[in-house]
């Protein structure tokens, strides 16, 4: 395992980041910063799927509040593939099968590297069964009218559009973690527990279950 990780350095080192602060940033800065990444994910998760028909079902449906999504939305899968590929990384390196050194700068680089490589694992991972499964479906009406009545087309549009979610919260998440307050991941999750709460409060419509 070591020879393997040792022949892709070069490619963790190369992963996608969000810049280091060079130096101390202050409060004021940090809590701009995460009030900023705050409205741009509440802008997200109100960006619906493109091609999404309406009869879709949610596979995570039960465990929205703690994955921080929004059914239907671009980020769909909210920090679904972070969380999962951070307790994989974690397993295997409790487990002895990941031999890395994270005191060193080396083996943070290559730590780093390698959850970001799992997080975009995580994310195509997490994406696919809701079309595969036929959670998410095409709606037939943009399929006719762009595509020609090709489903399929418009099942992969809805698979990039869900996986450059994933791929969004995960950078913002980096935002908040570097230049922000706390992390991107507990900040999502309150932010959707906040936002279910007051939705909670002010609904004023009848709620029906059948």
């Amino acid at each position: 395992m070591g020879e393997l990780l040792d022949r892709l350095e070069p490619l963790l080192a190369a992963m996608p980041a969000v810049k280091s602060p060079e130096g101390h940033v202050h409060f004021k800065n940090k809590l701009l910063w995460t009030l900023a990444v705050l409205i741009l994910y509440f802008a997200l998760t109100n960006i619906p799927v493109f091609g999404l028909a309406p009869t879709s079902q949610d596979v995570f449906l039960y465990w929205r509040a703690l994955l921080a999504g929004a059914s239907g939305s671009i980020v769909h899968l909210g920090i679904g593939p972070i969380v999962t590929a951070s307790i994989v990384l974690q397993l295997l390196k409790g487990a002895d099968i990941l031999k890395m050194d994270t005191s060193e700068t080396r083996g943070q680089v290559m730590y780093m590297g390698l959850q970001k490589i799992l997080i975009m694992v995580m994310i195509v991972v997490e994406a696919a069964p809701n079309l595969v499964g036929g959670f998410m479906q095409p709606d037939p009406t943009i399929a006719q009218n762009l595509f020609g009545g090709n489903l399929f087309a418009v099942s992969l549009l809805i698979f990039i559009q869900i996986c450059i979610g994933g791929f969004l919260v995960f950078m913002l998440d980096e935002v908040v973690t570097k230049w922000g307050i706390g992390s991107g991941v507990g900040l999502f999750i309150i932010a959707g527990i906040s936002q279910g709460i007051v939705n909670g409060f002010i609904n004023w419509m009848p709620v029906s279950d059948y």
